[in-house]
């Protein structure tokens, strides 16, 4: 097969009676016990693939070596390696006339898993003939064209209190010697001409510059908020980064 990086074990069910949580509604369905030896499966699987990582999804212990949240992302960062997984439509599986999430919405998600220190896992189900839908292509550019610009704080980031205010999200580089903050712009897709983090202050040193650029912009500590102005030159309706060095 080549290099493979994660064996992923959905559904949950088939698993050892004795790991059943009859707190959760779901799983008091499950009557037998279907024990299929995962330690013996990902001892297999890792003799091929060293540093194979394993999921056996929402049965807890040594092979679920990170929890997926399915379709909701967690309020807070969670203190283990996490993934939330999610539709873009509304099924897991190719359905006609599908309702999609708008890129504004998806991109809103991405921004707010990533602060919260998860992984994002977009679902697209193909339809009969092998392909997506139209509409899946263009919301995967329409996303492409959003990170070409905004991807340094999401790519090699980690999350950093105090996460999000109000509607800006938080990450920092592995290094911690940038913060970045995503302002989300609301439902009416129009970016103000300045923009208020409530109950966030910065160093009076520090340099604010939007991503995907070099130019600084101005910005001043008014109380207890920090306020930017939005350079004239950017047009911006989902969301945009600032990177606080």
């Amino acid at each position: 097969y080549g290099k493979l990086d994660i064996l992923w074990l959905d559904g949950g069910w088939v698993r050892p009676l004795a790991t059943v949580d009859t707190s959760v509604e779901w799983q008091r369905g499950i009557k037998t016990d279907q024990d299929i030896d995962m330690r013996k499966i990902a001892g297999m699987a890792r003799s091929h693939q060293p540093g194979l990582i394993v999921v056996d999804r929402s049965v807890t212990g040594e092979f679920e070596n990170y929890t997926t949240p399915e379709q909701e992302v967690p309020h807070e960062p969670l203190p283990y390696p996490w993934e939330t997984c999610m539709t873009m439509g509304d099924s897991w599986s190719y359905v006609p006339n599908d309702k999609y999430k708008t890129s504004h919405q998806l991109i809103h998600l991405l921004v707010k898993v990533v602060s919260r220190g998860g992984n994002f896992l977009l679902n697209i189900g193909p339809g009969p003939d092998g392909d997506w839908d139209p509409v899946a292509y263009q919301r995967l550019e329409e996303i492409g064209t959003w990170m070409n610009v905004n991807s340094e704080g999401i790519y090699n980031s980690k999350s950093i209190a105090p996460y999000s205010t109000g509607n800006t999200f938080f990450t920092q580089s592995k290094d911690g010697r940038k913060q970045f903050a995503y302002y989300l712009v609301d439902d009416s897709m129009v970016l103000a001409k300045t923009v208020t983090i409530k109950d966030f202050a910065v160093k009076k040193n520090a340099k604010i510059r939007m991503a995907g650029g070099t130019a600084k912009v101005k910005w001043k500590q008014v109380g207890a908020d920090l306020v930017i102005t939005i350079p004239g030159t950017v047009v911006e309706k989902n969301a945009v980064c600032f990177v606080i060095e």
